[in-house]
């Protein structure tokens, strides 16, 4: 039985994020979390504060013992559609992507 926390529609793109949740699926709490804190991107404050989320969740519902992250995972949002300005009134479209994180901690 997992604990799950999720953030959608967050405002990173799906690729980045999944390169720091594959560092951390089927770590312990403490790990995982102390990875996230050292990381430099600015997609490890989010699936920190998921992973944080999760914990609260376990504890909440009366969840004790060692955890350790059991699944995560980054599924795509919906994509916001905008238009850079170009020479001679011209505009080029780029998508703003969003994610959805999902993180399950289990006990060990």
């Amino acid at each position: 039985m997992g604990y799950v926390a999720k953030h959608r529609h967050a405002p990173i793109k799906t690729y980045t994020a999944r390169l720091l949740v594959d560092l951390i699926r089927g770590r312990s709490l403490n790990e995982a979390l102390t990875i996230l804190r050292y990381r430099p991107q600015r997609a490890a404050r989010m699936i920190e504060k998921v992973v944080r989320s999760a914990q609260a969740n376990a504890e909440d519902r009366g969840g004790s013992g060692r955890f350790y992250v059991s699944r995560a995972w980054v599924d795509e949002g919906f994509r916001l559609k905008r238009f850079h300005p170009r020479s001679r009134g011209g505009a080029s479209p780029y998508l703003r992507r969003r994610s959805h994180i999902f993180i399950e901690i289990d006990v060990l």
